[in-house]
């Protein structure tokens, strides 16, 4: 099917739901299929933005941001990931905890504003991956656009490109708890340390940027097109990660990939 095709589909998907409340991040992804939903549903189309101390500040104001500039209803909802109950114990399902709580305050405040259907904006790229929040999704009854439009990632920026969406080259993002080993402790403290050591990185001009934590090492990945860029400023870099709290920091030889933390389970 054609990348015109798939977003003819993803605009008839979207109209016949009537309303709906995306859940949205900020990220490529979820703005794409806001700004579509808002397209096709003018004002039944609203967003839901869960704020936690996994999810940094820069991300949250880029949502409000965007949906202030477009006109679209936003609420934020308290989610706090380290309340659930087994979630600081960063278990193999961690993700699935997480969606299925934030997933039914996002009902919740749909049914509130009188929206018939709630939606989510993972793509075909993400079904080849371990991502147990996805059963959260089909057991709620969330809908997925872009999976049920077939559209992968690299289309999604295309279209926000030509659509002229800021996000269509933004870097990557996932929660902040993503950067942990699975049952390695998460905490406050040290999703705060991941969180500054990557907002420095992106600061210092890395394009795309995952600071995972083992302990308290911290292993970097970028792409291995920059490696040399950090080199270059190791000495600040190391520095700065050790004010953080880090005891050493690492980079990782084979760069920047998604879900390298899951590379353990299929090792097991």
């Amino acid at each position: 099917m054609e990348r015109s095709e798939k977003y003819q589909k993803l605009q008839d998907n979207l109209r016949s739901l009537g309303s709906v409340c995306v859940a949205f991040s900020g990220g490529v992804d979820s703005t794409f299929l806001l700004y579509v939903a808002h397209q096709v549903l003018g004002n039944r189309a609203i967003a839901v933005t869960a704020q936690s101390c996994s999810f940094p500040k820069r991300e949250l104001d880029e949502a409000k941001a965007f949906c202030e500039s477009h006109g679209i209803t936003h609420f934020v909802c308290r989610s706090e990931e380290l309340d659930i109950e087994g979630f600081r114990q960063n278990p193999k399902n961690r993700c699935y905890l997480c969606k299925h709580e934030l997933f039914e305050k996002i009902w919740e405040i749909a049914k509130q504003n009188g929206i018939s259907a709630v939606a989510e904006g993972s793509n075909m790229d993400d079904n080849g991956d371990y991502r147990p929040g996805l059963i959260a999704v089909k057991e709620l009854g969330i809908q997925s656009p872009l999976r049920e439009a077939e559209l992968t990632k690299a289309e999604i920026r295309e279209l926000s490109k030509e659509l002229g969406l800021p996000t269509w080259n933004k870097q990557s993002f996932a929660c902040l708890s993503s950067r942990f080993v699975y049952g390695e402790t998460i905490s406050e403290e040290k999703l705060s340390m991941v969180d500054r050591a990557e907002q420095l990185l992106l600061d210092l001009g890395f394009h795309q940027v995952r600071v995972r934590i083992h302990g308290m090492i911290a292993r970097i990945e970028i792409y291995p097109d920059e490696f040399e860029k950090l080199l270059e400023v190791r000495e600040n870099v190391c520095r700065q990660f050790r004010s953080f709290g880090f005891t050493y920091v690492t980079l990782d030889l084979l760069g920047y990939r998604t879900g390298s933390m899951n590379e353990t389970l299929k090792e097991g």
